[in-house]
């Protein structure tokens, strides 16, 4: 009888036990889709944690009311780092439920589903590198990862216009409420990443541009007083006028006789003169 009772028990548990390793329910195409909109671009790393996290979903809504315990999941924990993207979670206690129970029990599909969501933003033009990450195509998988490997920067966008129009009408994913990006500086290490809280923006990068070799310039001397300087050879003196040569038949014509030499007045002159003014 006990025997019986024992191994009644035991099925019991093992019952319960597979029931728990389950999931609770199946997810079709459209549902995965609505699910992992909202985060399918997101850098791996970031992507990664918020999957793991989402089955922790109790410990999730702690850590967004700004609780802190040792007991969380190395996810959760790193997901304190980024506090907005960690209300965002607990502000959808139903969305993320659902969540950790379709990745525990679909991790291929959801990992299949996030790169069918890469590649219709990439084609919509809504997934491309730029100066905080990077996109990098390998096969058939779109990587997506930070320029800087030890910064993070989480992209806010809206998942019925980031994928182009949304093809499911009974299935809509869920629109976050906008946040500001801020960079997060994590430390690379082997998943899951543990992330270390922010307290100062990054330093902007220092670029040192090589400039062209130049010769060494002589000293200038400057005088106090002015240096003489010779007038000579400033002051320019006009040109000479040209010779012209007269000839020898002008010279005559115009020549005169030497004057004679001056004599006494004539007598005669001076008493005719003194006659005319009596």
């Amino acid at each position: 009888m006990k025997t019986l009772a024992r191994l009644l028990f035991c099925f019991g548990l093992l019952t319960s036990l597979q029931a728990q390793a389950q999931p609770i329910r199946e997810f079709n195409q459209a549902e995965l889709d609505a699910l992992l909109a909202p985060v399918a671009l997101y850098p791996d790393a970031l992507l990664s944690q918020i999957l793991v996290a989402a089955t922790y979903p109790d410990q999730v809504a702690e850590a967004a009311r700004g609780g802190q315990s040792s007991r969380w999941h190395p996810a959760v924990t790193a997901l304190t780092a980024f506090p907005e993207v960690l209300a965002r979670m607990a502000e959808n206690p139903q969305w993320l439920r659902d969540l950790g129970e379709a990745y525990l029990g679909y991790e291929p599909y959801v990992m299949e589903t996030v790169q069918q969501l890469r590649r219709r933003a990439e084609a919509a033009g809504n997934l491309r590198s730029d100066g905080q990450q990077q996109v990098v195509r390998q096969g058939e998988t779109i990587v997506v990862q930070p320029v800087y490997p030890q910064v993070v920067v989480v992209p806010y966008y809206n998942p019925l216009v980031v994928f182009g129009t949304w093809w499911w009408t009974t299935y809509r994913p869920v629109v976050w409420r906008p946040w500001i990006a801020r960079p997060v500086v994590v430390h690379s290490q082997p998943r899951p990443i543990k992330v270390v809280r922010v307290v100062r923006a990054p330093p902007h990068r220092v670029v040192h541009v090589p400039t062209p070799h130049r010769p060494p310039q002589r000293p200038v001397q400057v005088h106090s007083a002015p240096v003489p300087v010779a007038l000579h050879k400033l002051v320019s003196r006009p040109a000479p006028r040209p010779h012209v040569s007269v000839p020898q038949v002008h010279r005559q014509s115009v020549a005169r006789p030497a004057p004679a030499a001056r004599t006494a007045p004539r007598p005669q002159f001076q008493a005719t003169a003194r006659s005319k003014m009596r």
